[in-house]
Order: C-alpha cells, then sequence, then structure tokens
C-alpha cells in the first residue's frame, strides 16, 4: 500500500542525471520556440487561434481515450447539430464539455500553486464531468457490466488496475495528492527544472490515477494550464495532444516505462525508475517542441499568405464543397492583414479593396456572411478568423479532414 510521497520518487531527475542528459537543452529549446511564436501574434490573433484550437485539442485528447469524434461533428455540434446515434451524440457532448473546461481555464490568470493544489485538480475534474452526459459517469468491464460510477470531482475510493500497474489503494490518494501537490507547487523547480517537472508531474499523475475515471483527460489538462502558467505564452495556439496522439502507443509504452520500480543502483535513488522518468520527460519535451514547430511554420506569414490565396483560387475554381459565390483575389489581402494584426478596422479594409466604396461593402458583407471575418457590432473592427471551410486551405494536415 502507497503511503508516502516517497512512493513515487525521484520527483524529476536528479542534478546528475540530468547534466548529462539532453532534457536542460529541451527544455531552453522549447521556451525559446513557444517566445518566438508568440511574439509573432497579436493578442486578438492569439484569442482566435486558441478557440479554434480547443476543437482541435478536444479531438486529439478525447482521441487517446478512444473517441474518435471527429473535429466536423464537434463543429456541428457547436451549432446544435448533434448524430441521430445516441452514443455518438453523448461522445460530442463529451469533445464540447472538453472544450469548455479548455476555455474555463484559458479565462483564469492561473500559476503553478494554484494549478497544483488538490482542490483545483478536483474542480477540473468536477467541471469536466458535469459537463458532459451522465451515461459516461458509468464505469464499465470488459463485458459491460457496470462496475462504477464516477463522482464528479471526488478522489476514487476503489481499486483501480492500469494495465500491468496497480495504482496506491483508495483510502491514501486525499493524502498522497496533498504531498503530490506540495511536491509539485513548490518553488524548488527553477529555470528548465521546472518545465521538466511539470512533464513528470504529468506522469507521478497518472500513476496515482486519482480519479475512477477520466485522469487521462485531467492529466493533460492540468498539464496544458501548467505549461501556461510557466510561462509558455504560446501554449493554446499549439496542443501537446496533437502530438501525443499521432502516436498515442508510444506515449502509453512511455508511461508504463517510467511506472516500473527502481532499475538496481545505477537507475537512481528513488522507488521508481530514475531512468524511465528520463525517457518519459524527453519524449514529452520532444513532443511539445515538435507541436511548435508545426504551428511555427504553419503561421509564417508569407506561407500563410499563399496558403490563403490557395483558398480563393479553390473557391473560384469550385473546389470548396457548398461555396459556391466566388471571392475577388483581393480578399486575399485584406484577410491576410486581418489575421497580422488580429482585426482589421472596415476604413483600413475598403482601403485595402482598391475599388469603388459599394463593391468594397459589398465584398466585406461577403466576407462577413460566410464567417471569414465576424464582428461585434456594425461598427466594430472586423475580425479574422477559420470557418471549416477554409481550414483544409489554411492548416493543412492540423486535423485530418472529411
Amino acid at each position: 500500500m502507497s503511503q508516502s510521497i516517497f512512493d513515487i520518487a525521484p520527483f524529476i531527475p536528479s542534478d546528475k542525471a540530468l547534466e548529462t542528459s539532453v532534457l536542460p537543452d529541451l527544455a531552453m529549446s522549447l521556451t525559446q520556440k513557444s517566445a518566438r511564436l508568440s511574439g509573432q501574434l497579436t493578442d486578438k490573433t492569439v484569442s482566435t487561434l486558441e478557440a479554434y484550437m480547443r476543437v482541435i485539442n478536444s479531438y486529439y485528447s478525447n482521441l487517446i481515450e478512444g473517441n474518435a469524434t471527429q473535429p466536423h461533428e464537434i463543429r456541428e455540434a457547436q451549432n446544435g447539430v448533434y448524430s441521430e446515434d445516441p452514443a455518438k451524440r453523448d461522445l460530442q457532448e463529451e469533445s464540447l464539455g472538453h472544450m469548455a473546461v479548455q476555455e474555463w481555464l484559458q479565462n483564469q490568470s492561473l500559476d503553478l500553486g494554484q494549478i497544483f493544489s488538490p482542490d483545483f485538480i478536483q474542480q477540473v475534474h468536477r467541471q469536466f464531468y458535469l459537463n458532459i452526459p451522465e451515461s459516461l459517469w458509468d464505469i464499465k468491464n470488459s463485458q459491460g457490466e457496470i462496475v462504477g460510477r464516477v463522482i464528479p470531482g471526488q478522489w476514487r475510493d476503489q481499486k483501480v488496475v492500469v494495465g500491468s500497474h496497480v495504482s496506491p489503494a483508495a483510502e491514501v490518494i486525499p493524502a498522497l495528492m496533498q504531498q503530490y501537490c506540495e511536491t509539485y507547487q513548490s518553488d524548488r523547480f527553477k529555470g528548465d527544472r521546472r518545465l521538466i517537472a511539470i512533464m513528470a508531474a504529468h506522469h507521478r499523475f497518472a500513476w496515482i490515477h486519482p480519479f475512477l475515471d477520466g485522469n487521462g483527460r485531467v492529466g493533460r489538462l492540468i498539464t496544458d494550464a501548467a505549461l501556461k502558467a510557466a510561462g509558455l505564452d504560446s501554449y493554446g495556439v499549439w496542443c501537446l495532444s496533437r502530438g501525443l496522439a499521432h502516436k498515442s502507443s508510444q506515449y502509453k509504452k512511455m508511461l508504463a516505462l517510467a511506472d516500473r520500480p527502481r532499475q538496481g543502483d545505477y537507475d537512481g535513488r528513488g522507488q521508481l525508475t530514475e531512468k524511465g522518468l528520463l525517457s518519459f520527460c524527453g519524449y514529452m519535451l520532444e513532443t511539445a517542441i515538435d507541436q511548435v514547430d508545426y504551428m511555427n511554420g504553419l503561421l509564417k506569414l508569407p506561407d500563410l499568405r499563399r496558403r490563403i490565396e490557395g483558398y480563393i483560387n479553390a473557391r473560384n475554381d469550385h473546389r470548396v464543397a457548398s461555396m459556391d459565390e466566388a471571392l475577388k483575389p483581393i480578399a486575399g489581402l485584406i484577410l491576410h492583414t486581418a489575421f497580422i494584426y488580429g482585426e482589421i478596422s472596415r476604413a483600413q479594409a475598403i482601403e485595402l479593396c482598391a475599388m469603388p466604396e459599394r463593391s468594397a461593402r459589398r465584398l466585406l458583407s461577403q466576407l462577413k456572411a460566410e464567417g471569414l471575418l465576424s464582428e461585434t457590432s456594425s461598427k466594430s473592427p472586423l475580425r479574422w478568423e477559420i470557418p471549416e471551410h477554409a481550414e483544409p486551405w489554411y492548416f493543412p494536415e492540423l486535423a485530418p479532414q472529411v
């Protein structure tokens, strides 16, 4: 029976182990690349991208858990269009619930002390489950029999086995999670150690498995919030779950590798394997870097301008499903300018059109009607948007297309 926080030691790899590993360099590289991405985007563009990426993050995080609801099905649910199949409808609602928690987290200014607290972690779990159908609260065995029921926000009260890993007994979870939070919210982890500690905490949370169900998604949501709180301001424009889902078998393999007990005298001084934890943290940092690099590439201004123009060409060649009306080529300049600044004034947009004002206003009305620009009032600036019909051209391969 696990009764002490030392049962999940080491909390992060030792300084000696880190000195001969690539982890500090990976953490520094992630910080620099994330800063470069955030530095090229305005706050309003970031806000638009974060709203868009909530669908992507929800899709991939739920995919890891076996919910394969496609992004277009999630967007249909956002618009109130649900599958007639009750099971598929429930999974659409699960995806929307996941997105609601993402938005709730992104709208708060959190620090690591707030995130790594038992009350907050329970609150994240509660928010998630209260936003999904109650039919998904039941826990079923391989025969389809109900063997338990999740209580939103409450630690589990029964034994759990995940693969070959027997999680700690239910009665020690409250004390163990208190110790877990005290360990990872402390200010002892500075500089590159802070990001390494967040990745280590991700595994240790999974190892404890504090809830009866939902640990994977809640753990990733907590890690999302922690990376943002640790100073990766562009987090939300990119998401870790996309990289983890692309090779979910590898993600689960690395989690299991770090589950192992210490492997002899040259494997650290804790109860669990230090080598396994090193490998896991390295895998997580490399996955994060890969996702930042991917979004940095997608959002380079010249490349995005070409893809916007490619979308307009596709419109005019009738290659965009359900979009029959042609777009004037000058729309590319307007949309690209709106992306750069996050929004564009009506006067500037009319000037960029370089056509009679009536024709310019007609084009802007078309862009608004088609969701390529949005407004909050008849006099507000026009905000850059990512409608579903433009997504395959704006952001190819970011998510599977129909």
